[in-house]
Parts: C-alpha cells; sequence; structure tokens
C-alpha cells in the first residue's frame, strides 16, 4: 500500500509493508537489510572462493615438487657398469662355543660381479664384541696383491672412519670377522646375534653372525 507523508512540505509516496505487529516496516529499512545480507553473503563467498584457490595453489606446489626428476633418477640409479659385491653367505651359526675357549672367527667371501669398481667406503660392527678385518685378495686368479683395512669394531660415539677400499672388478676379498664371547662376562651368556656393515656408494652390505654362547 502507498502512505503519504504530511511532515515534508512536498508530497513524498513511501513504500512499505505491514508486519505481524500490525505497524508498518518502511521499504528503505527493508531494502537496506537485503542489501546487507546479499553483502554479507557475498564477502562468505569470496572468502570461500579465496579459500578454493589457496588450497589448489598449495596443492599444485606439492605435486611439481614431489614430480619425478630426471636427472635425479639419473645419478641415483646405478648403471649397469657399476660394480656389484656378491657373497655366498651372508650368515653364519657358531653353533655352542665357550667363554673359556677364548675367540672365534669366520672369513665372509665376497666378490665383486659387477663391470665396474666398488668402493667400501666404512666397515663396522654391531658390538663392541666383535670386530671386522676386511682383505683384498686381488683377482681371483691370485695375481693381484692383497691389501688389509682393520681391524674395526663398533663406532665409538656414532663415528666410522672411512677406509675407502676398492675392490675392481672380478677382484675376490675376505671379512674376517672375530667374536669375544667372555666380552660381557657372565651377561653375554646365552644366544648372541651380531653383524658386521660394509657401506658403498650404492647401499649398506651386512654379514651376520651368531652363536650359543656357554660359560
Amino acid at each position: 500500500m502507498a502512505r503519504l507523508s504530511r511532515n515534508e512540505p512536498y508530497l513524498c509516496l513511501t513504500l512499505a509493508q505491514s508486519r505481524p505487529d500490525g505497524l508498518v516496516a518502511p521499504a528503505s529499512s527493508l531494502l537496506r537489510r537485503d542489501f546487507l545480507f546479499s553483502l554479507t553473503f557475498f564477502s562468505m563467498n569470496k572468502t570461500t572462493v579465496i579459500g578454493i584457490i589457496i588450497a589448489i595453489a598449495v596443492l599444485g606446489g606439492i605435486v611439481w615438487t614431489a614430480r619425478p626428476n630426471s636427472e635425479n633418477n639419473t645419478a641415483s640409479v646405478p648403471l649397469s657398469s657399476a660394480g656389484t659385491l656378491k657373497t655366498k653367505e651372508a650368515n653364519f651359526d657358531f653353533g655352542q662355543i665357550s667363554m673359556a675357549a677364548g675367540k672365534v672367527k669366520h672369513a665372509f667371501k665376497i666378490e665383486n660381479t659387477g663391470g665396474g669398481p666398488v668402493t667400501v667406503e666404512k666397515m663396522y660392527t654391531s658390538c663392541m664384541c666383535t670386530e671386522a678385518l676386511l682383505v683384498t685378495n686381488g683377482p681371483s686368479t691370485g695375481s693381484g696383491q692383497a691389501k688389509q683395512f682393520g681391524p674395526y669394531g663398533m663406532p665409538g660415539h656414532g663415528f666410522a672412519p672411512k677406509i675407502n677400499a676398492t675392490i675392481n672388478p672380478g677382484e675376490e676379498a675376505t671379512v674376517e670377522v672375530v667374536f669375544d664371547p667372555a666380552a660381557h662376562g657372565p651377561a653375554g651368556v646365552g644366544p648372541i646375534e651380531r653383524a658386521v656393515y660394509l657401506e658403498t656408494p650404492t647401499g649398506t652390505e651386512e654379514l651376520r653372525i651368531k652363536a650359543v654362547v656357554k660359560p
């Protein structure tokens, strides 16, 4: 409906709408309320859109960072001509041994069967009761000159010295492992397992020994 305003020096037509309490609400108030609601809704939509854009950007960055890199992959994958260490046995069981009989030892044979040299950068053991000695025997024909590296035990305070022992293609080497069953005293009685680690540029080789220690 329409209402004429009597307080103005001129006639003014004001749109109005009935309210539940019987009063009349000016249309300007309704328009202002609708405008504020639209503005709030627009602001919420704008915030949501910005959040979605940021999420897409972050996801895209993660995907871009994790993408395959041909240069890095090429550098990290061993070439077919790289050396390869092989051993016929990676585990040896001494069986039952006696503290009174003293130290026991075993020699693991390893060979480079690849097309390039292998560098043993570090060699160390898992316990102070165990030591390892690396002996390079030269080619399998026996014409090479033997070299010794070690003996080395468990790294002190996490530090293992570098030895950089090279085993050429076709060359054999021996890892002599010595275990002292009396190193831990009475606490060392019972089954034991120890390991020797050889670190190379392509990974870590592991040789293991075990025994049952008697007094």
